[in-house]
């Protein structure tokens, strides 16, 4: 074994499956440097976990990897709707629904879309990016423990190939470390929720006759419901590989080992409709749904993440997403934490804001399996529960009641009935296309790596208030004059109104996070502006 040696850094990420990577990628995007840890020697070698949402491919294409992803998972991009049917060769066929977005009315709301990137994919994608963005990425590397104090946490890290062990001093740590998170059980945090919900065995084969049987069914899933062999059928190139999902009942004695490759070929056979198709068993995997949320998102210097915190049903593919987002949120306040721009009190609010998102999130994602009936999940008796906005609203019409947030009023819905954002503090700012030094560009490529403060180009006083406020605190703000003529920072596309938008009057302002979720709006003029942006900012950031 080597020498000790020592590695200081700002902040340590232990996990590098989709949420670790994701917020490596968040915090180099924001200069602050990191180390990632991960115990497996590369990425996920399985096709799962592959459902990106629209709020997920906001964020992707801000941190500017929207574009590698689609051109990773091109040849599912053809592919939309779920399908429900007792076989493939049979006449009974049901389309839970057959587009993501029917009418293309998604693009009111965002400049991105949703995008079907198998995780195999996925993960050497942002391993790519990040390490292009300059961070330091390793594999075979476990943490065996950690300790923390008032000044920062200290960790010790085995590299599994050479057995050297190395003593990491970090600010902060963030547990990426997935479901049975060694982080989370050593802070001694609990979880609530119903628990395991149902067990698979994710069948990963290959197969030349079973395109012709799906014919032109370019389907996202298709659930097979023959009660003697039903499962989840999944694309994988559209031609010769795929995934088959089948129901596991360990709860009935049932372990991997029983299924053998002859019995996964009959399964598949059996639930297609096709005896005599042609299967080749390339792999198989466990994985077991859940509806569990941490009770607390960190303590003292450390914060979950992922998996770590929330599990959730596969579907409507909520769970990698959630946490995705919830690396986005935390990237931004450690940040801020780490520059001195803000006092420790902003990263509280990272549980304040997520916890109850995952919460309402994971009810929803149970209540989906319901609704698709969901092979392997034996749904309680009565109706649906969970929030019931459509997967639009959850996915990106969620909404923060409390943290870092200024007049959200935090009686409302987590999720709400309807989709509708309209610039309240709390939800994802609106996106319009505007123009910028002539380029055209969404409102949402601004946020990334400041505040911004959105006025008038006839309300320069808000600008100037602005530089005045970053200087006096020492932060980075941008501001954009949204308007016409030689004052204007942004010209809105036509039949675009910026104010009108955002739920405020031409003579207000709109203040954004990082993130893109409204922050404060002014609804009209104020006396003094420099000092009510001066107050809300030094709120918002937890200034003493």
């Amino acid at each position: 074994m080597n020498e000790n040696v020592v590695h200081r850094v700002p902040v340590l990420i232990v996990g590098g499956s989709l949420v670790g990577l994701s917020a490596s990628v968040f915090l180099s995007r924001l200069g602050v440097r990191h180390l990632l840890v991960e115990k497996h020697a590369g990425t996920s070698t399985h096709p799962r976990g592959r459902g990106n949402n629209v709020r997920t491919m906001e964020i992707f294409r801000t941190a500017g990897a929207e574009q590698l992803i689609r051109d990773a998972a091109s040849v599912l991009s053809g592919n939309h709707g779920i399908l429900q049917a007792p076989s493939l060769t049979g006449g009974e066929q049901d389309w839970l629904f057959k587009e993501i977005d029917p009418g293309g009315g998604l693009a009111r709301f965002s400049p991105s879309g949703w995008c079907l990137c198998s995780q195999n994919d996925l993960e050497p994608v942002l391993v790519g990016h990040a390490r292009a963005l300059g961070s330091d990425l390793r594999f075979s590397a476990e943490m065996l423990g950690f300790e923390q104090d008032a000044d920062g946490v200290t960790a010790v890290v085995k590299d599994r190939e050479t057995g050297e062990h190395t003593t990491v001093r970090a600010d902060y740590l963030v547990a990426a470390d997935g479901p049975r998170s060694p982080v989370r059980e050593q802070l001694r945090i609990g979880q609530t929720g119903p628990g395991d919900l149902f067990h698979n065995v994710s069948i990963t084969f290959r197969s030349r006759g079973l395109a012709s049987v799906v014919g032109d069914r370019r389907f996202i899933v298709c659930y097979l419901t023959n009660p003697k062999a039903d499962g989840a059928l999944l694309p994988v190139d559209n031609v010769e590989r795929w995934v088959f999902h089948a129901p596991w009942k360990p709860e009935l004695g049932e372990t991997m080992e029983d299924f053998t490759d002859d019995r996964c070929v009959a399964h598949i056979q059996e639930a297609v409709g096709a005896p005599g198709l042609d299967v080749e068993i390339t792999g198989k995997a466990p994985w077991h749904a859940a509806e569990r949320v941490a009770e607390r998102y960190g303590s003292g210097r450390v914060f979950l993440a992922g998996d770590a915190a929330h599990e959730m049903s596969p579907t409507g593919a909520f769970g990698s997403n959630t946490g995705i987002q919830d690396a986005h949120n935390l990237a931004w306040k450690l940040a801020a934490v780490v520059r001195g721009e803000a006092g420790p009190g902003l990263l509280e609010t990272y549980e304040a804001e997520r916890l109850p998102v995952a919460r309402a999130t994971s009810a929803r994602a149970s209540s989906r399996s319901q609704e698709h009936s969901h092979p392997g999940y034996a749904a309680p008796e009565g109706p649906a529960g969970g929030p019931r906005g459509g997967m639009l609203t959850v996915a990106l019409g969620y909404r923060y009641g409390r943290g870092a947030v200024l007049g959200a009023g935090p009686a409302g819905p987590v999720v709400p009935e309807r989709m509708g954002l309209t610039g309240e503090p709390g939800t994802r700012a609106p996106h319009l296309w505007v123009r910028r030094a002539g380029t055209r560009v969404s409102t949402l490529d601004l946020y990334e790596r400041s505040f911004v403060l959105l006025c008038d180009a006839d309300r320069p006083e808000w600008r100037a208030a602005a530089s005045r406020v970053a200087e006096r605190l020492g932060i980075r703000l941008d501001a954009y004059a949204v308007g016409a003529g030689a004052g204007a920072d942004l010209e809105a596309e036509e039949g675009g109104d910026w104010a009108a938008a955002h739920g405020t009057g031409a003579d207000g302002a709109v203040l954004v996070r990082p993130d893109a979720f409204v922050a404060w709006r002014s609804p009209g003029a104020v006396e003094d502006p420099e000092t009510v942006l001066y107050d809300a900012l030094t709120a918002l950031l937890h200034r003493d």
